[in-house]
């Protein structure tokens, strides 16, 4: 299962490359404001997730993580706190390293994904400053909207593969219970800690 498991990681990092005579001699995303185009972007899913991380049981830190993230972002960066942002997040594909527990937090104990397969961040207003900024807007999970504000950091833009693309990461703390995944507590904290690391793409013009 560990072989396999390494294997798979060893695929998916390989194919998310270009070929050795076709790699670049330096990152080509730069943390510089002054590359981002304007435009409206989608997020690669295949670079962005959404973890999460709660004490287990008083003894250990604990991570899970949603992958394969859609969505996308508007944005000038002559006028920054005009960007408007959307992420889909798969409920449905979340992912620990217990497959049992995985099927667990997929039931109706906590995401019920049958019903609700997929959890939604729209952002209502954006405070910039630098290359931070505070992002309010709406969290839905299992059918339940609340508030939630995103502490995000710009990570970098450039163009890969014929496409700009922008990274960014934001962290928040949700209390789960106020969406109506309670099970556990308080065995298992309430408040969840969330860390979300998005890439957005477009095809260069």
């Amino acid at each position: 299962m560990k072989r396999a498991c390494l294997l798979s990681a060893g695929i998916a990092i390989a194919t998310a490359l270009p070929a050795s005579g076709q790699m670049p001699k330096t990152p080509p995303g730069i943390a510089d404001t002054r590359r981002i185009a304007a435009g409206t972007y989608a997020v690669d899913p295949g670079h962005s997730q959404v973890t999460f991380t709660v004490n287990h049981l008083g003894f250990s830190t604990y991570r899970g993580m949603f992958g394969a993230v859609t969505g996308s972002m508007t944005i000038d960066p002559k006028a920054p706190a005009r960007s408007k942002v959307s992420i889909v997040i798969p409920v449905s594909g979340i992912t620990t390293t217990v497959a049992k527990l995985d099927e667990h937090l997929k039931g109706p104990d906590f995401f019920d994904a049958a019903k609700f397969p997929t959890a939604r961040f729209e952002a209502v207003s954006i405070r910039p400053s630098g290359k931070r900024a505070k992002i309010s807007g709406r969290l839905t999970i299992k059918g339940v909207t609340k508030p939630v504000v995103l502490d995000a950091v710009f990570i970098g833009a450039g163009t890969m593969m014929g496409k700009r693309t922008i990274g960014f990461d934001a962290t928040t703390t949700i209390r789960r219970s106020d969406f109506g995944v309670s099970y556990g507590i308080p065995l298992v904290p309430d408040l969840v800690p969330l860390q979300i690391s998005v890439a957005f793409e477009k095809p260069e013009p």
